[in-house]
């Protein structure tokens, strides 16, 4: 008989952590009273269908066992189905390497909290964003993001991360694949249009944010709220390497906006559009769906996810 909830399990993710610990952590989650079906996936995007077949079958809940790729895809999966109307709740294990969604909703680490965590089954209404970007071939890519896009050296660092693998920790592999891209980064002329208000500058990065965190733990939207119906828009502009290195603290701990430096700015939106005459990547969650131009716009109020 099926289940009312479907584990959505990315054995790749953590490094090939989630899949070795996957029946220690089954059974855990079942001995904290969740009844659940699992399926693992095996290739990218799979998530994304086998999310969007299980709110078409009208399963109240579909977690996301991995890490903000996976929390990405199974998102997708159920706006997809839903068109941005709360239905399927979207539900977090986070056993993946960057863990940053989890981070602003509060969302526990340890297996066994988590697990009470869906059990409970208390639910907060956040907002999505959704971009559509230049894809391959003279395609256009159209996806959801529940945590941070961007377009720069975001993009860049995560494709890094995703080549290069997990270090000790999430924390430090990003770390690391920073400093990386930072030596051999060049800035890019763009035209952002905010809200209608168009603008041209030389930019390292635009960050398009519903929640705080990315980078595995870097607080560069501090004040992102994922239900205000708004995007948290912040330029990091024609930073020298020098201001970046002296920057880095500050933007683990969402400093960087308090008047650290006039090349960094922060503003609410609804849509923002950018393009560039150079190739800059867009990243979403984690994930690289293209490239400039793209349009992110909010979608308030889309997704109902299981918090503490």
């Amino acid at each position: 008989m099926r289940k009312d909830t479907l584990i959505v399990v990315n054995p790749a993710s953590g490094g090939g952590r989630t899949g070795r610990g996957w029946a220690a952590v089954a059974e855990r989650l079942r001995a904290a009273g969740l009844d659940f079906d699992a399926a693992m996936t095996s290739r990218r995007g799979e998530a994304i269908e086998l999310s969007r077949r299980a709110a078409a079958e009208g399963r109240s809940l579909v977690v996301a066992a991995g890490g903000d790729g996976t929390i990405n895809e199974v998102a997708n999966g159920i706006l997809e189905h839903s068109d941005g109307t709360p239905g399927t709740r979207l539900g977090v294990l986070p056993t993946g390497t960057g863990g940053d969604f989890r981070r602003t909703l509060g969302l526990p680490t340890d297996v066994a909290d988590a697990a009470h965590v869906l059990a409970a089954g208390r639910t907060r209404r956040i907002d999505a964003g959704r971009v559509t970007c230049a894809g391959p071939g003279g395609t256009t890519v159209r996806r959801h993001f529940v945590n941070i896009a961007s377009a720069g050296i975001g993009a860049d660092v995560a494709e890094r991360v995703e080549r290069g693998g997990v270090l000790v920790n999430g924390e430090l592999t990003f770390l690391l694949a920073s400093a990386r891209t930072l030596l051999t980064w060049r800035n890019r002329p763009v035209t952002s249009v905010v809200d209608g208000e168009s603008s041209e500058l030389v930019a390292q990065q635009v960050v398009v944010a519903n929640c705080r965190y990315y980078g595995g733990g870097m607080c560069v939207a501090p004040a992102a709220v994922p239900d205000d119906g708004m995007l948290d828009v912040v330029v990091v502009g024609d930073l020298t390497l020098w201001e970046n290195v002296r920057g880095l603290g500050r933007i683990r701990n969402g400093t960087h906006l308090d008047g650290y430096s006039p090349k960094l700015s922060h503003r609410l939106a609804r849509r923002v559009e950018l393009r560039s005459p150079e190739a800059v990547r867009v990243e979403v969650d984690g994930e690289l769906p293209g490239m400039l131009p793209a349009v992110f716009e909010i979608l308030p109020a889309a997704l109902d996810v299981v918090v503490p």
